[in-house]
């Protein structure tokens, strides 16, 4: 499997499809020859079909369930996912002419996120985001809760160690999304109430 690519260059990939980019000034007066008909091959073409793997549109996605968001601005989000959460790009899909675009995935602490442009009713803006937020289990609570916020965020709950076992903090993107991030403790296990000292919760994950 190939690594994913980074933001910068995704980015500039599906902002100019079909290699338009490349092309000089003199390339694109020239007019291309006109291809030679080819008279078609039922046969040929139902042995390829007999060939090709069947289509899996979570081809190379990682996690047993992933989060799909429809955001107003899911190439920016991508970005920004890059810069807050060490995200990496792994496909997206070449944006409209309102610089919307239908699918993006990325990888997120060794799991898969979707992203996708929203597309409201005329009129109506896109709705808040509501009723959900999205976990983060890592080691080093603090230092992807500073990242995060070096990038953009607006801190919810800064992280503190919490009753159930785990250190967790809770975070806003610019594009509405709440983040938690948890991890292990700094300070010594929280005892189970009604237990005797020592006994502890075992955290969240």
């Amino acid at each position: 499997m190939s690594r994913p690519a980074s933001a910068a260059r995704v980015l500039a990939d599906v902002a100019e499809p079909d290699g338009q980019a490349a092309l000089g000034d003199e390339a694109g007066d020239q007019e291309a020859p006109a291809a030679e008909p080819v008279a078609p091959d039922p046969a040929a073409a139902e042995a390829a079909r007999a060939k090709a793997p069947a289509a899996d549109a979570g081809a190379g996605a990682a996690g047993g369930i992933i989060t799909y968001l429809a955001l107003d601005g899911a190439l920016g989000a991508a970005e920004f996912y890059c810069r807050a959460f060490g995200a990496e790009i792994a496909s997206a899909m070449p944006p409209d002419a309102q610089g919307r675009t239908m699918h993006v995935h990325l990888r997120i602490n060794g799991g898969s996120l979707m992203l996708g442009d929203v597309h409201p009713a005329p009129g109506e803006p896109p709705k808040e985001l509501a009723g959900f937020h999205l976990l983060l289990p890592v080691a080093d609570v603090d230092g992807w809760f500073a990242r995060a916020l070096a990038a953009g965020c607006s801190p919810l709950m800064p992280p503190e160690d919490m009753f159930w076992g785990d250190r967790y903090g809770q975070l806003k993107d610019p594009f509405g999304v709440t983040w938690g991030i948890s991890g292990p403790r700094l300070g010594p296990p929280a005892p189970r109430a009604g237990e005797p000292e020592g006994e502890a919760f075992g955290g969240l994950s």
